[in-house]
């Protein structure tokens, strides 16, 4: 028996869309009174939304091909844009409203010119933002770390999703900023591809090149398992997941599928940990308790996870201290403000911490930005990030 589908939450879009259109172009008559504005309005909006929707329904057949990315990210711009204009006009309609007088012209030029500046700064962000990297980093103090790590670096990338990327000269870039930093560890916590092991056949020469002094380690997210596309039967679905390990191991990475190993200096050692990806709403694989079998609850210990949600679910209550996790996965929504004291993303809807470093009394976890981009191709606000964490022993 065929599912009903109720057609009621479209209407309701449909008729929010049309009024927040009518409203966006009671303001645009404001500046021009001229008859052939409102034609040209709705006949743009009738383009962009036609175009949309018929790049869905051709997707079953044509998958997300070019027209397709053309189509929603061009209504996604104009749809971003039209709420800013819309909640500009609306406070300056609330304010109209106990001052009297018609709508200032001012007023709604200043909604006009945020309405500009929000396309230009998506089209910066899908020209050039989704391949400026930033090296963000963080020193870190704890009252047990082994004296000989005193100083000790990790350098962190996550959510490379190989398969949006098409400009290998910027990806080349980022792991030239990647060698730059000399850190002693590298780690990448997750999210290697977006559904197939093959994506990342194209960039092996770039990712193999990342060497550090004590390794390179690496934890599967929640895109590595295929679980987001179609497979002819599971044999092959596991035949990819297969392959995308061999993937990890041919680029020189230390694969931690919940396991550890022991790293030595200076006749001192921590314990570095990965598992496999455990996320609320994205698959709970990850066994934690394996991954720490056999390690002394006294030793520093460093965990890799790729969903933050893990950490407050399972780590900060697991019964021996894991000092330091690293994950990634939120992408911090690729879209946001981090500027002159803000720090904002959608995202923040979803996850209370997105991005950076939280935690506290020698207990830490770090929340990576990623360093590729998926869906919307491009980043605005949120750039792809280089993480360098130094590791300090706290002086008595």
């Amino acid at each position: 028996m065929r599912r009903k589908i109720s057609i009621t939450p479209f209407i309701i879009i449909t008729f929010l869309f049309f009024c927040m259109n009518w409203f966006v172009l009671s303001g645009i008559s404001v500046i021009s009174t001229d008859p052939l504005v409102s034609p040209l309005f709705w006949g743009c909006m009738a383009l962009v939304t036609g175009a949309l929707v018929f790049s869905i329904v051709r997707m079953r057949d044509n998958g997300m091909d070019l027209l397709f990315k053309i189509a929603t990210h061009t209504f996604l711009i104009v749809l971003v844009a039209e709420l800013l204009f819309a909640a500009i006009l609306l406070l300056g309609d609330v304010y109209r409203l106990f001052s009297g007088g018609p709508r200032s012209i001012y007023w709604v030029e200043f909604a006009a010119g945020v309405f500009i500046l929000t396309i230009f700064a998506f089209l910066y962000g899908i020209i050039r933002g989704k391949y400026a990297y930033r090296v963000i980093r963080h020193t870190l103090y704890f009252d047990d770390l082994p004296a000989s790590f005193d100083g000790f670096t990790i350098t962190q990338i996550s959510d490379v999703h190989s398969g949006s990327f098409n400009n290998p000269k910027a990806v080349q870039k980022g792991i030239d900023l990647i060698k730059q930093q000399n850190s002693d560890l590298f780690v990448f916590t997750g999210d290697l591809v977006n559904n197939k092991a093959e994506e990342i056949k194209p960039w092996l020469g770039h990712f193999s090149q990342i060497r550090a002094p004590y390794g390179q380690f690496s934890i599967l997210g929640n895109h590595d398992y295929g679980d987001y596309v179609k497979w002819p039967d599971a044999m092959e679905k596991a035949n990819n997941l297969q392959r995308l390990k061999a993937y990890h191991a041919e680029m020189g990475y230390h694969l931690l599928l919940d396991e550890h190993v022991t790293l030595h200096k200076g006749g001192q050692k921590i314990v570095l940990a990965g598992v496999e990806n455990w996320g609320i709403g994205f698959g709970e694989r990850g066994d934690l308790k394996k991954a720490m079998s056999g390690v002394d609850p006294r030793d520093f210990k460093v965990l890799l996870s790729h969903d933050p949600s893990h950490w407050e679910a399972e780590v900060v209550r697991f019964p021996a201290k894991i000092q330091l996790t690293l994950s990634g996965h939120t992408h911090g929504m690729q879209f946001g403000i981090e500027a002159f004291g803000i720090k904002w993303s959608p995202v923040k809807y979803r996850y209370a911490h997105w991005a950076g470093v939280t935690g506290g009394d020698g207990v830490f976890l770090n929340i990576n930005r990623g360093f590729g981009f998926l869906g919307f191709s491009g980043r605005v606000g949120i750039w792809p990030e280089i993480t360098v964490i130094k590791l300090k022993k706290t002086i008595d």
